[in-house]
């Protein structure tokens, strides 16, 4: 695996320099999507040979270069842009060609375009160390150690780092100045609001990236992680948005308007602007630029008084990567004003200024969405030492992806994020997003991995940093449950993947990898600091954490770049711990333990046995998923295989007994083989009657005395789900008890239960063999919200019984469980929802539902009330589990389907401070389910008669109608009055989309959908729109098709382009796997036996392959779309229009490598040559002129030797090549006569002609023809 992944990463030569200092001015067009630009370069050279600079930077026309102020004539740029296209009419099978002019900058680092030769003038000398200039130049290379430089990834002591650098021969830095201007800005920077019919306010932004070829598209530079430097920037624009926009006539940009433009070059045409759509007080907005770094000048230009310059300088060396800026109307809103005085005053000038901008009318959405940011910087600087910018800069914009981009000391947001203080739902997602965006100021800018393998210990720190502050922010239940659901997540998804390690490398083949390393690294981190805090470190690893950003500041960390094995020394240092092992087992090995447990209490050694195996099995064949099925391709092209299945994890591993005292009694055991044998010792001597002893309570109170526990040696515990006890309340709510033998069998256990991995220190799957009532006792007694959802899975999975159902419905209605158990136990309600129970599990959850929301006795909801979060939740739970009850024909019955349109129908909002958006949406979700579990009723119509096919049922197509008349309703007020982020249309296509699936309503063959994917809906609009369509098998359909590619191709946002795209991929994954096609297999039926073909046996094998082999996957896509002439031509119209950026056509080129076979060859069109006509106009006066006949047959040849006539006495010369042209075939085409070259010797008079036989290749000319197509050079003659 190692092997393979590095295989994919190319360590590109030395540069033989370092950069320590760059200027950049520009000055932004933001009308025509242009700039001028100036950058100065501070070179520090290695060696005193160094001849030639090579620097990224695309997209530019150079205008000059001067080094140490010498011009530079002797230079050499390609801007990949101009090669994005090949210069004939190529077709999809050309792909690998038109690669091939763009790999150099689809490599991992790319080459660099620009390469500067220096003049003969600049002289390289060595300086004396002890010198100013010395010391000076003694910063770059402490600061920078790039890839470039070095592959060795042994970890070097910082000590030994610094003694050797400030022994290295040090050079005179070179000051290299590029001027340059971009005409177009295609890639690096986003414009929004800028085109015609725009109604957004005009802004811009840079596009950052964490791979290099975002930053080189507007200034040149090393355009590398590591290559960090000192800046300053100054940008010039316009002063307000009427500034802008203020001539009348200007030269901008025009888009294709259909596919046959998509062809051509990006055309700059003289447009009239209009600005009616802008009032006079959008004109007067004041543009701000907001910058990496701190603002030091804003000043008017003193000769364009319509513009003004921002300069903004950053002290810390950050990479060209992490410099960005926007520009636009902003508002400003000052965060500090959340700070509490007494934390103020605690941190005095550690305190950190927070900004944040966004586009006018959002600023209390900002307020509101932003509001935990200043609590969060502090928590930081307390728990992890300084922030290391001077302040922080958050700036909201439009079409933004991805969601978050990080720069130095600002980060970029896309607007979607904000929400209003009436929403609820994407509060702890979105606090998480924007927390994530400040720790990662510290880990992944200011400490930044060394080699891409290391990006896990950046992703890890900085996941795990915000995990602690969202712990202090959201409780300590919420923390262990997402800790929960992101474990069973990774052991679901960590089969055959991978290691943590090696993932690093893969990160940029597909967004799903570097999701899968945001899940598991901040876990193995987390089990890490639980390991770390059991051996004696008190602070665990915050105290590691905190020395890594100590050492990065000072300087003991080279460059700030952090490595796996520095990471793990400091881990062993600072935790006294040897780490090897868990090193090896989470970060280097791949996979994650199942463990099965088996218990038993021996009475006569009073021990409870244990054992315990751990079963790491090969994984087994699975199927391959239609969304993750470009990840599996690409890690198939690159030779990317999972790791090696380990055969023992090994580690400390907690268990706790709860004894029948009611005391949890932890017991430390290591495991070390396959199966381990423990012994543990029980303490306790009672027995287990706590049960026995809560039913004599109830007992007694259903017969008025009161149970006087004195004399019993019954131990009382305080337990939660001990709610419904009364006799009332279990006949009402139709509750179960345990039967006479369960108690006794209960009554002879000698503990309450045991828990495996009390401490959470394992990513691990366990199967504990405990019965069902200590599962019971987990619940109800245990603290930890991770105990409690274990026992709800457990029983979730079981059978469906009365039993589980009561304690189920116990949990859910015990207000003091976390809401997470709670919305748990109502999701596995639904199972209990059968027939053979009475539909148990449905009336429990009818029966919470009415208690909690509804009239006492009755079924009207109340008006809704959303004060109470967590009731919220189990608001919107208990419909989503109604919905997934069926019958046991797969139906949902008439009472689920009444009770959802119910709650759909009269829901009330009124009085209700926060938006229902969201519960609405839930609702509607839920209704489609049960409505699509069914065809719609069909009905027959005879003599004005209805009669309805399953009318004894009650379902009728009344009742159909109703529903979707519910779902259209809330369609219709989402277009009057937009919901949040449109959720409402967005629920709506979604539900729509499932009844069509399910034929519960007619199919109109998408124009429903196609209506949502024009011009002018929302992005998320049309991107839930065009997921229908592709879902519905539309893909087959050739104007549909079209159309998605041309949407994909040639809109502006990248958001959009870039949620297309994966669309793309998800969609050819459906086909590949054979999601939306029939099974191709035949088989016969006679007299009850089935008769299989002959040629059955293969087609099952092959319909195997495609869906668990992604060559047979290949194999299969490959002929499902072979014929498909709309989708090899739309993909290559994407390809090369002028929308999407390299990246994205790197990833359209990929698609075509799967679909279509390389084919090396050059369309040439030529023109038939026309037949010539010649008519005469006067004396000796001819006029030539081509008819309108082709000549489609080659000329005979004419014999060798041939004598021409003589011209006839008394004519001209012409006259006679005329007639001598009437002899020779074909009649029609003139021949002129060549003119003669001088015999030497003599001179030949006016009226001579010279009559030579020659040869042909003498009489013939020669053609010579070069070719240079890409890489391929060609070359022929002909005569």
């Amino acid at each position: 695996m190692a092997n393979s992944t590095e295989s994919t990463i190319v360590q590109p030569p030395s540069l033989g320099f370092s950069v320590s200092f760059q200027k950049i001015d520009l000055d932004i067009d933001l009308l025509t999507r242009s700039l001028k630009g100036k950058a100065e370069v501070t070179v520090n050279p290695h060696s005193r040979d160094l001849k030639t600079i090579r620097l990224n930077c695309r997209q530019c026309a150079i205008q000059r270069v001067t080094a140490n102020g010498r011009a530079c004539s002797n230079l050499s740029y390609e801007d990949p842009y101009l090669r994005r296209k090949l210069s004939w009419k190529a077709n999809a099978h050309q792909h690998h060609m038109l690669r091939q002019q763009i790999q150099g900058q689809l490599k991992t680092p790319p080459e660099e375009e620009l390469l500067i030769n220096l003049p003969k003038s600049v002289k390289i000398d060595e300086i004396d160390p002890s010198t100013a200039e010395a010391q000076s130049t003694s910063i770059t290379k402490l600061s920078f150690s790039s890839k470039k430089d070095s592959v060795d990834d042994t970890p070097v002591e910082p000590i030994q780092i610094r003694s050797a650098v400030e022994q290295e021969r040090r050079f005179t830095p070179i000051s290299l100045v590029v001027e340059y201007v971009i005409h177009n800005i295609r890639d690096g920077m986003q414009f929004v609001g800028w085109q015609e019919g725009e109604l957004r306010y005009p802004h811009a932004y840079t596009r950052n990236s964490s791979f290099p070829g975002s930053a080189c598209c507007l200034f040149p530079c090393l355009d590398d992680s590591t290559a960090r430097c000192l800046w300053e920037i100054s940008i010039k624009c316009p002063r307000t948005i009427g500034d802008a926009l203020a001539s009348e006539r200007q030269t901008r940009l025009t888009r294709a308007g259909s596919a046959a433009n998509l062809d051509r070059d990006p055309v700059f045409t003289t447009t009239e602007i209009d600005q009616s759509d802008f009032s006079d007080a959008d004109k007067a907005l004041d543009i701000a630029v907001i910058c990496t770094g701190d603002m030091t000048d804003e000043i008017d230009d003193p000769v364009d008084t319509t513009k003004k310059t921002f300069s903004f300088s950053c002290g810390n060396p950050i990479s060209a990567q992490h410099i960005g800026f926007a520009i636009g109307p902003f508002e400003h809103v000052d965060l500090a004003e959340f700070r509490d005085d007494e934390e103020d005053d605690k941190l005095g000038q550690n305190a950190v200024p927070l900004h944040s901008f966004c586009l006018p009318g959002r600023a209390e959405e900002v307020r509101n969405t932003c509001f935990p940011m200043a609590k969060a910087i502090d928590f930081f600087t307390i728990e992890y030492g300084s922030y290391p910018f001077p302040n922080y800069k958050m700036c909201f914009v439009d079409d933004c992806y991805p969601e978050i981009m990080h720069t130095g000391c600002l980060t970029i947001c896309n607007s979607n994020l904000l929400f209003a203080e009436d929403v609820i739902e994407p509060l702890e997602r979105v606090s998480r997003q924007l927390i994530h965006a400040l720790a990662f100021q510290w880990m992944g800018i200011h400490v930044i991995p060394k080699e891409i393998s290391d990006t896990w210990v950046v992703i890890g720190i900085a996941y795990f940093m915000t995990d602690a502050f969202m712990r202090k922010l959201f409780g300590k239940n919420d923390y262990g449950f997402r800790q929960k659901i992101a474990s069973d997540r990774v052991t679901e998804l960590d089969v055959a993947r991978p290691s943590l390690h090696e993932t690093g490398a893969l990160i940029e083949f597909d967004t799903s990898e570097l999701e899968f390393m945001e899940l598991k690294a901040p876990l193995v981190l987390s089990i890490l600091d639980r390991r770390l805090t059991k051996a004696g470190s008190s602070s665990g690893l915050s105290r590691i954490i905190s020395r890594v950003f100590l050492n990065a500041k000072v300087g003991d960390l080279p460059n700030g770049a952090v490595t796996t094995a520095l990471f793990a020394k400091t881990c062993e240092k600072l935790g006294h711990a040897k780490l090897e092992t868990f090193f090896a087992q989470w970060v280097y090995g791949a996979g994650c333990p199942r463990f099965r447990v088996a218990q038993k209490f021996n009475k006569k050694r009073n021990m409870v046995e244990m054992l315990i195996t751990q079963i790491q099995v090969e994984p087994p064949d699975r199927d391959l998923e239609n969304e993750y099925f470009m990840r599996d391709v690409k890690e198939e092209m690159h030779n990317v295989y999972a790791g090696p299945v380990q055969p023992v994890f090994t580690g400390p591993m907690t268990i706790c007994i709860h004894e029948a005292d009611g005391s949890p009694y932890d017991h430390m055991i290591d495991i070390k083989e396959q199966v381990t044998k423990v012994d543990i010792l029980y303490n306790t001597k009672y027995k287990r009657l706590k049960r026995s002893r809560r039913q004599k309570e109830r007992m007694a109170a259903a017969s008025g005395l009161d149970y006087n526990p004195d004399g019993n040696d019954d131990v009382l515990l305080y337990c939660l789900g001990d709610v419904l006890q009364s006799e009332e309340e279990m006949q009402e709510w139709r509750l179960a008890d345990w039967g006479k033998d369960q108690e006794d069998q209960m009554n002879q256990e000698s503990y309450e239960w045991i828990r495996m991995d009390a401490n959470f220190e394992w990513i691990c799957k366990m199967s504990i063999g405990m019965p069902g009532y200590m599962y019971l006792s987990q619940l109800q007694q245990d603290k930890e919200v991770i105990a409690q959802l274990e026992s709800i899975q457990y029983m979730a999975a079981q059978r469906e019984h009365a039993l589980i159902s009561t304690i189920l419905v116990r949990t859910l209605m015990d207000t003091r469980y976390f809401h997470g158990i709670r919305t748990a136990a109502a999701a596995a309600l639904a199972k209990h929802g059968k027939d053979e129970l009475s539909w148990l599990g449905l009336y429990h959850l009818e029966k919470a539902f009415t208690e909690f929301f509804c009239y006492r006795d009755s079924p009207m909801t109340r008006p809704n009330d959303f004060s109470d979060r967590a009731a919220y939740y189990i608001q919107c739970a208990i419909p989503k589990a109604i919905s997934k009850i069926r019958d046991n024909s797969g139906k949902a019955p008439m009472r689920v389907r009444t009770f959802l349109l119910d709650k759909l129908k009269y829901n009330d909002n009124s009085t209700n401070k926060y938006s229902d958006n969201y519960y609405i949406a839930t609702l509607m979700e839920a209704l489609a389910d049960a409505v699509a579990s069914k065809p719609a009723p069909s009905a027959e119509i005879e003599e004005d008669t209805m009669v309805f096919s399953d009318e004894d049922d009650g379902d009728h197509l009344h009742f159909h109608n109703a529903c979707l008349d519910q779902l259209d309703r809330y369609r219709r007020i989402d277009e009057m009055l937009p919901s949040y982020q449109n959720i409402l249309s967005t629920t709506f296509l979604k539900c729509s989309r499932k009844l069509v699936m399910a034929k519960a309503i007619d199919n109109d063959n998408g124009r429903s959908f196609v209506d949502y994917t024009r011009d002018g809906m929302a992005d998320i609009v049309r991107l839930a729109a065009f997921d229908n369509l592709m879902e519905m098998g539309f893909a087959r359909n050739g104007a549909v098709l079209k159309w998605f590619l041309f949407a994909m191709g040639t809109d502006p946002s990248p958001y959009f382009r870039q949620h297309m795209l994966r669309l793309l991929g998800k969609t050819l994954g459906s086909i590949a796997v054979g999601i939306e096609t029939e099974s191709t297999g035949t088989a016969m039926q006679q007299d009850g036996l089935i008769i299989e073909q002959e040629g059955s046996t293969e087609a099952r094998q092959a319909d195997l392959a495609r869906k668990q082999t992604v060559p047979g996957a290949l194999t299969a896509l490959k002929r499902e779309v072979s014929g498909n002439e709309v989708l090899k031509e739309g993909i290559w119209e994407a390809v090369r229009s002028p929308a999407p950026s390299l990246m994205e056509m790197k990833e359209l080129l990929d698609i075509c490598a799967l679909l279509y076979e390389p084919q090396t060859q050059i369309y040439l069109r030529l023109k038939y040559p026309r037949y010539w006509s010649c008519t005469k106009i006067g004396p000796a006066k001819l006029r030539f002129y081509p008819t309108e006949r082709f000549r489609t047959k080659p000329r005979p040849k004419s014999v060798v030797g041939a004598a021409m006539p003589l011209p006839v006495a008394g004519s001209s010369p012409v006259s006679a090549a005329m007639s001598s042209a009437t002899s020779m075939a074909p009649p029609r085409r003139p021949i002129f006569k060549p003119p003669r070259r001088p015999s030497q010797g003599s001179v030949g008079g006016a009226g001579d002609v010279e009559m030579r036989n020659s040869s042909p290749a003498e009489d013939k000319p020669r053609l010579k023809i070069k070719l240079k197509v890409g890489g391929i050079k060609m070359e022929g003659g002909g005569k």
